[in-house]
């Protein structure tokens, strides 16, 4: 069990170890739970990305950089696209969400996992840099109480619907992976996004969840990080009504919707996401699942950068099982 030095006020364990973590489970689902989501999942449908290719930006790691906008529930979303570079036609597809504070590059998720892929990476609703409105918060804290009083109007929603989208933009833009699985990739605020949108969409075949939020929100209440999860608690606090509202956005309990094949990152320390809730994500998995653990995650530790190689290295083996 690692043990870092810090000067946190809290125990980014909380006190827990490999076995209790494994123990951790999902809440039980609300009333309307699976229609909220497939009827959130039809009107994500019903939307004509319309995506446009814009300035080409870089060409590395096997593929060339594009900029690129599409359309989604509440609006235009920007980000990438990345393409391969010999111009052949892509043998594989992924779409890649991004952390709680969102992306200014398609930087470090490349390379793909597999060569010969495109991949699309969108910046959600309100995050920086090619994903901001003027009616959303970018900065974390705020971003993740925009809408919070109804399950209809929380941001998360929205942010959900665009990594639908982007997939069906990647499938307009690329046509040549129509009928093919893609694959997702999300880390943290990308990972608990996934666990709440694969279980609705039948085009994905794998994903990879590192770190990921949102899970088991009854007990994140509970548990003090440096993440927006506090800002929720802070919330729920003087607004007790929105544990109503949180259920629907749980993505432990979305997980237990979840059956396509999962390689599951989770942490056993981590300040920002605490990693009970990490692993509820994990545990709740209905599909096959694979656990790579993570001595820490959102902590810079020694062992770090080894600790990313071996992820990177289970990631292109696990794409290569499962997108074969």
């Amino acid at each position: 069990m690692p043990r870092f030095a810090h000067d946190l006020p809290f125990d980014p364990t909380h006190g827990h170890t490999p076995d209790t973590l494994l123990a951790v489970p999902a809440p039980p689902a609300p009333a309307g739970f699976d229609d909220f989501w497939r009827s959130r999942r039809a009107a994500a449908r019903r939307i004509d990305p319309r995506p446009r290719v814009g300035a080409f930006v870089e060409e590395r790691d096997g593929v060339r950089v594009h900029e690129v906008t599409y359309a989604s529930t509440s609006g235009r979303c920007g980000g990438w696209l990345a393409l391969p570079a010999d111009g052949r036609p892509a043998r594989h597809g992924f779409v890649i969400g991004h952390g709680y504070g969102g992306r200014e590059t398609a930087g470090a998720a490349l390379p793909l996992p597999l060569p010969g892929s495109a991949a699309l990476l969108p910046c959600v609703t309100g995050m920086p840099t090619r994903g901001l409105r003027a009616d959303v918060p970018a900065h974390a804290a705020e971003h993740v109480l925009h809408g919070i009083g109804s399950r209809d109007t929380y941001v998360l929603g929205d942010c959900v619907a665009d990594l639908w989208c982007a997939a069906t933009a990647l499938l307009e833009l690329v046509p040549e992976l129509d009928g093919r699985g893609l694959g997702y990739l999300g880390e943290s605020f990308g990972g608990g996004l996934g666990a709440l949108a694969l279980p609705w969409d039948e085009r994905f075949a794998a994903a990879l969840l590192t770190v990921p939020t949102f899970g088991n929100h009854p007990l994140r209440l509970t548990l003090p990080s440096t993440g927006s999860g506090e800002s929720v608690r802070g919330y729920a606090r003087e607004h007790p009504e929105v544990v109503d509202v949180l259920a629907y956005y749980d993505a432990a309990t979305a997980a237990t919707r979840l059956r396509l094949p999962v390689l599951a990152a989770c942490a056993l320390f981590d300040p920002a996401v605490p990693p009970p809730g990490q692993f509820a994500v994990h545990n709740a998995l209905a599909g096959p699942h694979t656990l790579h653990l993570l001595d820490a995650g959102h902590f810079a530790h020694p062992g770090e950068a080894e600790e990313r190689r071996r992820l990177r290295a289970a990631t292109d083996a696990f794409f290569a099982r499962q997108l074969r």
